[in-house]
C-alpha cells in the first residue's frame, strides 16, 4: 500500500523543479565554494615546470576545444536544451537563458560543473550532464630524435595517444634519443606553456606507467639527443616497443679494415643481410635493429689486420652535434659484453681501424670470430690439377689449399717445395719457400695458416724443367721438318 507524500516533501520537489527569479536565489555555502573551485581550475596559471606526478598533468580527461559538438541535459528539464551545441572558435558555447559560457580548456566534468553553477541563478540545485557527440580533430606534434618528426592530426581524439604511442606514430625514437629528458610542452589558457618532464627510461627499467603521459590537443613532445651513449641501457632502449621503426631499410656506411667498404643497405622482410655475400653465423632479422657486428658482416667481414678494440661509430643526431662512439668488440669476444655490440641507426658510419703489431696468434683468433668472413680467396697456380682461385675457410693450412686445387700434378710438379706469396698490410710483398709435408699439422713453419688473397705457386720438378727446356730447343727444328714435308 502506497503511503501519501508529506506536503513538505511535495513542496520541496516543486521548488527544485520550478524556475525562480534570480534575485530570490541565494546559493548555499557549498555551491559558492564549488563555483570558486571551478574558476580556480579554469583560470589559475599552471606551473612552469612540473613532472608526471602532478595530478593535473596526469588526469585522464578529454579537454574541450573549438569544434567539439556536445549534447546537454538537465535533470527535470527535458526541453531546456532542444539541440546539440558546438564549441565556438572563441571557446564558448551559447546556451538558453544564460548565454555564452566558456568551456574551452576544461574537461567534460569541469564543464558540467561550470554550466550547472551558471544555472543556479535560475534553478535550485541544477544537475547538468554533458555528452561529447562529435569530437574535433586534435593536433599533436613531435620533434627531435624520431624518424618522422612533425605534426599528427587525429580524427578520433576519443583515444588521444600517450607519449609512447605518438612516438610510434612518428616511426620510433632514434638511437641518439635521451629518453630520460623528454619534454611535453602544453599550452595554457592563461600564462606560459606548461613543461612536463617525462622519463621513459624509468618506464623501461621499473615499469613506471605514470611516465607514459596521456597527451592533449596542441601538445608538443620534444625528444632531445643524448650527449653520451649509455652502454648499460643501450640494448634495453634499442629493443623498446617505441624504438626506431624496423619495417624500413637502413642505410649505413662501413669503412676501414673490411673487405667491402662503402655504403650498404639492410632491408626488412628477410633473415639475410642484403649484399652481405658469404657471412658468418649471425644474421640480422627484420625484428631487430642492425648492430655493429652485423654491419661489419654486411661489408664482408673484418680483415686480419682490423683493430676491433677501437671501432668507432660516427652518428649525426637530428638535433645536436655529431657524436663519436667508441666500441670495444674485443670485450664482446672475451667477456661476452653484449652492450658493446650497440644497435645502429640510419646514417651511421662504422669505422674499423688498422691494428699495429698484431701477433700471429691474434690474427689467427680474429679469423675465426663470427663477424670475420666465412671464406677467403687463395690463388693456387702452377703444377696442380685445378689451378686458380679456391675458396677456403679462414685459418685453413697451406696443405689443405693445395688439396682443394686438386693436388699436385704427379707428372710435372715439384712435390717437395712450394712458394707462398703474401701481400703485407704495409703494401709490401713477402714470399718464402715452404717444404710441403701433408702429414704436418697446422704450424707457421711448414704448414702455415693462409690469409685472404695469398698466392701459392707450385713449381716444376727438375725432370719437367729439363724436358720443357729440351722441347723449346728442338721446337724450331721439328717445325722445319714439318714445313719441309709439306713443301716436298
Amino acid at each position: 500500500m502506497l503511503r501519501p507524500l508529506h506536503s513538505a516533501a511535495l513542496l520541496t520537489i516543486a521548488t527544485a523543479l520550478s524556475p525562480l527569479p534570480a534575485i530570490a536565489q541565494v546559493s548555499t555555502p557549498q555551491e559558492s565554494q564549488e563555483a570558486t573551485n571551478v574558476l580556480t581550475v579554469a583560470q589559475a596559471p599552471a606551473a612552469q615546470v612540473t613532472t608526471p606526478s602532478d595530478t593535473t598533468a596526469n588526469r585522464q580527461a578529454y579537454i574541450l576545444g573549438p569544434g567539439d559538438e556536445i549534447q546537454l541535459t538537465m535533470f527535470g528539464q527535458t526541453d531546456l536544451f532542444p539541440t546539440n551545441y558546438t564549441v565556438l572558435v572563441d571557446g564558448t558555447v551559447s546556451l538558453p537563458l544564460i548565454g555564452r559560457v566558456e568551456v574551452a580548456g576544461l574537461s567534460i566534468g569541469q564543464a558540467e560543473r561550470k554550466i550547472s553553477l551558471q544555472y543556479t541563478r535560475l534553478y535550485r540545485r541544477p544537475y547538468v550532464t554533458m555528452v561529447l557527440v562529435r569530437p574535433r580533430v586534435v593536433t599533436l606534434a613531435v620533434t627531435g630524435e624520431v624518424r618522422r618528426p612533425g605534426t599528427y592530426p587525429l580524427e578520433s581524439p576519443n583515444q588521444i595517444p600517450t607519449v609512447t604511442q605518438l612516438i610510434q606514430l612518428a616511426g620510433g625514437t632514434s638511437q641518439s634519443a635521451d629518453l630520460s629528458q623528454i619534454k611535453v610542452r602544453r599550452p595554457q589558457l592563461n600564462g606560459p606553456d606548461q613543461l612536463i618532464t617525462v622519463d621513459l627510461l624509468k618506464l623501461l627499467q621499473e615499469g613506471d606507467l605514470s611516465q607514459n603521459l596521456e597527451l592533449r590537443d596542441k601538445d608538443t613532445v620534444l625528444i632531445p639527443a643524448t650527449t653520451e651513449v649509455d652502454f648499460n641501457n643501450s640494448l634495453l632502449v634499442s629493443n623498446a616497443s617505441f624504438s626506431a621503426d624496423r619495417s624500413e631499410p637502413i642505410n649505413i656506411a662501413i669503412i676501414g679494415q673490411v673487405y667491402r667498404p662503402g655504403p650498404h643497405t639492410i632491408r626488412p622482410g628477410s633473415s639475410d643481410i642484403q649484399d652481405a655475400g658469404t657471412l658468418g653465423n649471425t644474421r640480422a632479422t627484420s625484428s631487430e635493429l642492425p648492430t655493429v657486428t652485423q654491419a661489419i658482416q654486411t661489408a664482408g667481414g673484418i680483415k686480419p689486420e682490423a683493430n676491433i678494440r677501437k671501432v668507432r661509430i660516427l652518428r649525426r643526431p637530428h638535433n645536436g652535434t655529431p657524436q663519436e662512439i667508441d666500441v670495444d668488440l674485443w670485450k664482446l669476444l672475451k667477456e661476452g659484453d653484449l652492450a658493446q655490440d650497440i644497435a645502429l641507426q640510419a646514417g651511421d658510419t662504422v669505422i674499423v681501424p688498422k691494428a699495429e703489431g698484431l701477433t700471429a696468434a691474434e690474427i689467427t683468433e680474429l679469423s675465426t670470430i663470427s663477424f670475420a668472413p666465412a671464406t677467403i680467396d687463395v690463388n693456387v697456380v702452377g703444377e696442380v690439377n685445378r689451378p686458380g682461385v679456391v675458396k677456403i675457410q679462414p685459418n685453413t693450412p697451406l696443405n689443405t689449399a693445395v688439396l682443394a686445387a686438386g693436388g699436385f700434378d704427379n707428372r710435372r710438379a715439384n712435390k717437395g717445395e712450394v712458394k707462398l706469396i703474401r701481400l703485407n698490410p704495409d703494401g709490401t710483398v713477402a714470399q718464402r719457400d715452404i717444404k710441403v709435408d701433408f702429414d704436418q699439422p697446422l704450424n707457421e713453419e711448414s704448414n702455415p695458416a693462409l690469409r685472404n688473397n695469398d698466392v701459392i705457386v707450385v713449381g716444376r720438378s727438375g725432370l719437367t724443367k729439363f724436358g720443357d727446356g729440351l722441347r723449346n730447343v728442338l721446337s724450331p727444328i721439328t717445325s722445319g721438318f714439318g714445313l719441309f714435308n709439306i713443301l716436298f
